[in-house]
């Protein structure tokens, strides 16, 4: 999620070195409080003189004055994606409870960029690795679509314009019965974590919206008894939840991002005296904040599925993990990684 790391993310150069000053030690959890420092080393202050006086098109920069009277100019503050550090730093201690509790998994890749969509079939989600995600700077994991979607990106880059996306989010081996009937929706907690993130404006799970176009002997997941003896579904056009509740398969979401509000092009708008005027923004920007969110979306998934994990325990008084289903990629429960290296990934 760094900036700096490719032409198509903001040329702000960050290495996201992140310092642990409390609540873990020797390579283990305390159980008191675990804070990071994560200093930014790059910023230019003086980049965002023009927004002290204008508010920029569809930026946060209007409604932060009208709900408080102030706002952060420099950097946008709590409207900047900047804040999301913390969530993906969060978001490594949750998926390595996660991993070691339960073997489960969460993966997110971008799907799409502006026009450009990478089929449903391309991807296998059994067999999905963090190596194929990673092995552009789109984080596509198709080679073909991924130079596709840089194009697309770079063609609005060079015009000072910017373009929007989707990333596509799975979390393997979800233990059974995480989530309430009610108000506390698995889906509805998984809506309302990733709606929390910066430019988020969609959010589907399993089949979303195109699921109201079928019937429901074509929707409906039908039961079988697998060779382990498991309820299983043929198919999972349920997400992965049903009634609130995970039934043991793959949660597959959607989450759509609009495009980076703050652009070079000339817009109109409105000072904050209430005069009309035209502005153009200045500073290092993203064209498109998909590839960056990805780490974000995983971050956010993984905090709430290890919410759900901790309520589930306290609920029912025993942890019933679903012991027959594979581990993510035949892989064990724990795994080796310091909580430096997956609070950094990048």
């Amino acid at each position: 999620m760094r900036p700096g790391q490719s032409r198509i993310t903001t040329p702000r150069k960050e290495s996201d070195t992140c310092k642990i000053l409390s609540g873990v030690g020797q390579g283990s959890t305390l159980g008191t409080p675990i804070a990071v420092s994560v200093p930014n080393t790059d910023q230019r202050g003086n980049d965002y003189s023009e927004m002290a006086l204008a508010y920029r098109p569809s930026h946060a920069d209007a409604t932060y004055d009208f709900k408080y009277g102030v706002r952060a100019v420099e950097g946008g503050g709590r409207s900047s994606a900047r804040e999301t550090i913390g969530r993906v730093a969060a978001g490594a201690v949750a998926k390595k409870l996660l991993k070691i509790q339960s073997a489960t998994e969460v993966l997110a890749y971008v799907s799409r960029v502006h026009g450009v969509e990478l089929p449903d079939d391309v991807v296998d989600h059994e067999k999905l690795t963090i190596e194929q995600i990673e092995s552009n700077i789109v984080r596509c994991p198709d080679p073909v679509i991924a130079e596709e979607m840089i194009k697309a990106i770079d063609m609005v880059r060079l015009r000072g314009d910017s373009v929007g996306g989707v990333i596509t989010c799975i979390a393997r081996n979800v233990p059974r019965g995480l989530g309430s009937p009610v108000f506390d929706k698995l889906e509805a907690e998984l809506a309302k974590g990733l709606m929390s993130l910066p430019a988020t404006k969609g959010f589907e799970i399993g089949s979303g919206f195109s699921g109201s176009k079928m019937t429901g002997s074509e929707h409906n997941d039908e039961f079988y008894i697998d060779d382990s003896g498991n309820v299983r579904t043929r198919t999972n056009r349920s997400g992965g939840i049903q009634g609130g509740i995970s039934n043991g398969e793959t949660i597959v979401m959607r989450v759509a991002f609009k495009p980076t509000s703050t652009i070079t092009t000339l817009q109109k708008t409105v000072t904050r005296e209430g005069h009309e005027t035209e502005f153009r923004a200045r500073g290092r920007h993203d064209p498109c904040v998909v590839p960056r969110a990805v780490p974000m979306v995983e971050a956010m998934v993984a905090l709430v599925l290890a919410d759900q994990l901790l309520q589930h325990h306290a609920q029912c008084q025993l942890l019933r993990f679903d012991t027959n289903l594979p581990p993510a990629n035949g892989e064990k429960g724990s795994e080796n990684v310091t909580l430096e290296e997956a609070a950094t990934r990048r």
